[in-house]
């Protein structure tokens, strides 16, 4: 009874959404050394893991960026395969895994020894993907193709791609895998897909050009950004509803929300104005805005530090990354780039 209901479900959503749906296919993905990368033990080098190194990536240029944060200097240019995007740490932060668009492959870098130790390939042009470690599965958002590609790692195929609404992109894997959250930039809904039967069952109506989800540390709720309407969507988990709406305005800026993350206890949340060049203070429970912290212009990406001591954000006119005291609202250090960045992970 459950699978003819998530079927007829999915049928009803192919239609509303006029999506066709596409066969499972299992296509072997050619190995690019995936095998040397899987089973390789974490490496020894000149870096241990959770440093605070940074890890810039451009779109533009085929290496990454790494900045020792201690000494506000870049410490490597570490060569990858074209058009790097999108990273991700693995658990332990021993691997980053790096999303090269131009090549169709993610990069493996370990991180103790700042080299490329393998590839995965992923036969779509990709900029953002998830890890599923535990079952061993990848999730490559084709933002071009309008799918989800689901890879089995261990046996090296797709075994799922699913369908989805026009320009797919930011992602979520749910903590025990079984279901995924992707972002349809064009049709302004977040879709809810069962990745073990390679279905979309469920949508839920959000904000303009929605970007970037996360889920709150008990895993009742999720964020998601809608970059042009400028607001923070709540979403419950359990019955997959809006539960609650942030929207963020200043007199005579506007707002556009470029980017957001949240503390490690999930109470508060730093929003990035983009527009505004503002980064907002929320507080969770109540939805309520605390105060802003001002930064440059047409800033697109934030991050914090271990200690939560420090915002790290990233700015576009300027070319650089701006380190900001969260308390003082001070600039406390501003690292060149030589290039208009696209996004950075911190080894912390």
């Amino acid at each position: 009874m459950g699978e003819a209901i998530a079927s007829v479900a999915a049928r009803r959503l192919a239609k509303r959404h006029n999506l066709k749906a596409r066969p499972m296919r299992s296509p072997r993905l050619p190995a690019v050394a995936l095998i040397a990368t899987l089973l390789a033990s974490p490496s020894s080098g000149a870096f241990a893991r959770n440093t605070g190194l940074i890890f810039v990536s451009f779109g533009s240029v085929n290496h990454l960026v790494v900045i020792d944060p201690k000494a506000n200097t870049i410490v490597k240019n570490l060569k990858t395969s074209r058009g790097p995007r999108d990273m991700l740490f693995n658990a332990d932060h021993s691997r980053l895994y790096v999303a090269c668009r131009d090549d169709d492959v993610i990069d493996i870098i370990d991180v103790a020894t700042l080299e490329v130790v393998g590839k995965l390939d992923t036969l779509s042009k990709l900029e953002t993907f998830g890890i599923d470690e535990k079952r061993r599965r990848l999730y490559v958002v084709n933002h071009e193709g309008a799918s989800l590609a689901i890879i089995d790692m261990g046996q090296n195929i797709v075994v799922h791609e699913v369908p989805t609404d026009g320009g797919p992109g930011g992602i979520f894997v749910g903590e025990d895998g079984r279901f995924v959250y992707v972002a349809s930039i064009v049709g302004d809904f977040i879709h809810l897909i069962d990745a073990d039967r390679g279905q979309v069952i469920d949508d839920v109506v959000v904000g303009t050009r929605p970007r970037h989800i996360a889920a709150t540390p008990d895993g009742k709720e999720l964020l998601v950004s809608a970059e042009l309407s400028g607001e923070v969507y709540i979403i419950k988990r359990s019955n997959f509803t809006v539960a609650a709406k942030m929207a963020f305005s200043l007199p005579g800026r506007g707002a556009t929300v470029a980017d957001f993350l949240l503390t490690r206890d999930g109470r508060t949340a730093y929003v990035l104005l983009g527009r505004a060049a503002q980064v907002a203070v929320v507080d969770v429970p109540t939805r309520r805005i605390r105060g802003y912290i001002p930064v440059g212009e047409r800033s697109a990406n934030v991050g914090i530090t271990h200690d939560e001591e420090t915002l790290l954000v990233t700015n576009v006119f300027g070319n650089d990354i701006t380190a900001i005291n969260i308390r003082s609202h001070e600039v406390t250090a501003s690292i060149p780039l030589d290039r208009r960045p696209w996004t950075f992970v911190i080894d912390d």
